[in-house]
């Protein structure tokens, strides 16, 4: 590996990063954007367009601020926060006026998210509270004024998402039915009762994304009628629909619609990479110019209210975010700053897509990224699985791929069967397949990685978060001789418990898993159930495994972890177990998720060769890392 280019430092990839997520607030005069204080505390930051006074106006203490947006009024900037990762988001408001910070939501144990905003009602907001019931969502009018919360309309018992019409009326219902389907209700205005426009079975994708501005009809993403799901245009009272924006090969991504005339200006579709399909043709030279600035996928981030600007965010393999700001009536874009400037002319690795046939004959759109500088062959490899598994990998710049290229590895990142994007066919192959077929794929692109010469079949680790976590448990268990070693990020290790324990508020969404995982409740599951669970199996895991948890994890809760670690012990196995007090599912502070990436780099350098950059003393300065090792090597 010697004619690797110079290591990268963990910092410049998984620090944070020097300035993100700009936003102009609706009347172009002021720049917001995420940046940190000079305690490396992510931040929202506001300066006046044209005029460098930017300065900080929020003040988090320790985890720091990753959503934020302006009001319609001009003068209130919004953010959302949780306590350690416990993803009970607060709403907070900054009166940029008096520089005044309020908590909208000072509730305990609650979460708040935001329905809608509306620049003919500058000073509301619609936002979603599980304030009545912790099971569910109802919708609440904000004063921005007066911080005045009233009750705007009463979930019934299973809305799981609400949505608006021009007027800022709640008008849309999305539910997730009890055998797992979808169902969309309208109602002709905020007052009336509720009534069936769609209905669908488990085996569709369906999702409302807004009305038209006359709201007599519904933008919607579809797969009725054909494999992948099309954004079309179905009218409330007669139901005749036309097709929007479709593609055969990939479902309907982003759809950008016009925040005050309500139609569709553009669908991106991404079966490598990205594309827009231009629906309106007022946007059409805009996309095309936009097309050419810079090599890598774009999407419009934020967009004043006379649409004159837009600010644009650009994604590509070798090169993290960076933004322009689009002038619309010059044609003209004028690049503001990219988000990891320090990464600037290092040799980073492309990232390119592959598609791998399962032994069933099933298509795996992959991303598979190679160390710069060295011959692709056999070298030592790491399976990414991603998150979810109702998620996808997508194509541009990611940390991970980065650095474990940058230390030598190949890096191939499947979407597996049961993953989202490539129609319900491939959606639903993965039913009740957890640790079966989903995972025979696994195997499947690891043997096609060793077959055309990539991958060192000794030398071949997997890694993963969430499910990707899961996929690492199962892939020790199920397949123990398979992989050298094994890293698990708040992976569930037993199916049973992971529902048992899971938020009141996923309750609308507990029977889609019943479908795509299992029901744990029903006996004629119990043996599927029993036989995904990793934990089921912790006594057949020979080779080397990293845990790093959250203690504040809602989703997957810290006892999956536990008790995996325990089966090990008990089994005289051994393992390396990390659990961070501050954190929940994963690890946002930079200083922790640092931490447990120089663990994992040490570990995969010790197991599958690759080089590494030291863990100097016991941890990162600021983590809160607690180590437990069990067992002994070797």
């Amino acid at each position: 590996m010697a004619d690797l280019p110079p290591l990268i430092p963990r910092d410049l990839l998984f620090g944070n990063p020097e300035r993100t997520g700009p936003a102009l607030s609706p009347d172009g005069t002021r720049l917001a954007w995420i940046a940190p204080n000079t305690n490396n505390v992510l931040q929202v930051w506001v300066k006046t367009v044209g005029k460098e006074d930017g300065k900080v106006v929020t003040a988090d203490k320790k985890r720091g601020i990753r959503q934020y947006f302006w009001a319609k009024d001009n003068r209130t900037l919004v953010y959302l926060q949780d306590s350690d990762g416990d993803e009970n988001f607060h709403l907070y408001g900054v009166d940029l006026a008096s520089g005044n910070v309020r908590d909208f939501t000072p509730f305990q144990g609650v979460r708040a998210t935001v329905t809608d905003l509306n620049p003919e009602f500058p000073s509301e907001m619609l936002v979603s509270l599980n304030l009545r019931d912790r099971a569910l969502f109802d919708v609440y009018r904000l004063n921005l004024r007066n911080g005045a919360l009233d009750l705007d309309t009463e979930n019934p018992g299973d809305v799981a998402g609400w949505g608006t019409d021009s007027r800022f009326r709640v008008r849309l219902a999305q539910i997730q039915t009890p055998d797992g389907g979808a169902e969309i209700r309208v109602r002709p205005d905020d007052k009336s009762p509720w009534k069936t426009f769609m209905k669908v079975g488990p085996e569709e994708i369906l999702e409302a994304l807004t009305f038209t501005k006359d709201g007599e009809s519904l933008f919607i993403k579809s797969s009725v009628g054909r494999d992948t799901a099309a954004v079309i245009e179905k009218n409330i009272a007669t139901g005749q629909e036309k097709v929007i924006a479709a593609s055969d090969e990939v479902d309907a991504e982003g759809v950008m619609i016009h925040p005050k005339r309500y139609v569709v200006e553009a669908v991106q579709f991404a079966p490598g990479r990205a594309s827009w399909q231009v629906v309106d043709p007022g946007v059409k030279e805009d996309f095309e110019r936009l097309s050419k600035v810079v090599d890598g996928d774009f999407e419009i981030a934020n967009r004043t209210e006379a649409d004159d600007i837009w600010l644009v965010a650009y994604n590509s393999d070798r090169a993290p975010g960076r933004y322009y700001k689009w002038d619309r009536r010059a044609k003209e874009a004028t690049f503001l700053f990219t988000v990891r400037p320090k990464l600037d002319g290092l040799k980073l690795a492309e990232m390119k897509p592959v598609v791998i046939t399962a032994r069933d004959g099933l298509k795996i759109n992959s991303y598979l990224t190679l160390p710069p500088g060295i011959p692709a062959s056999k070298l030592p490899m790491v399976l990414f699985p991603h998150g979810g598994p109702w998620a996808r990998d997508e194509w541009g710049f990611n940390g991970y791929s980065q650095w474990l290229a940058n230390r030598g590895y190949a890096v191939l990142q499947p979407n597996f069967r049961g993953s989202t994007g490539y129609g319900k066919k491939h959606l639903n192959a993965g039913n009740k397949q957890w640790g079966l077929k989903m995972h025979d794929d696994l195997i499947d692109c690891v043997n096609w990685a060793v077959k055309e010469g990539i991958a060192d079949p000794g030398k071949v680790g997997i890694m993963g978060g969430s499910y990707g976590g899961y996929c690492a448990l199962a892939a020790l268990t199920f397949t123990p001789e398979t992989f050298a070693c094994g890293v698990d990020i708040v992976g569930p290790s037993n199916l049973k418990t992971l529902i048992g324990t899971i938020p009141p508020y996923w309750k609308p969404l507990r029977a889609m898993f019943d479908v795509r995982m299992g029901n744990v409740d029903d006996p004629k599951d119990a043996e599927l159930i029993k036989n995904a669970s990793p934990l089921t199996f912790a006594d057949k895991i020979v080779r080397p495994l990293l845990i790093g948890q959250g203690a504040n994890d809602p989703r997957v809760k810290q006892a999956e972890s536990e008790q995996i670690v325990a089966a090990i012990e008990k089994n005289k196995g051994h393992v390396v177990y990390v659990i961070y007090p501050d954190e929940g599912h994963g690890f946002q502070r930079p200083e922790n998720r640092t931490d447990f990436n120089a663990r994992s780099e040490v570990f995969l350098g010790e197991h599958l060769g690759g080089r590494v950059e030291p863990l100097v003393g016991d941890r990162i300065p600021g983590s809160t890392a607690v180590v437990r090792v069990v067992g002994h090597k070797e």
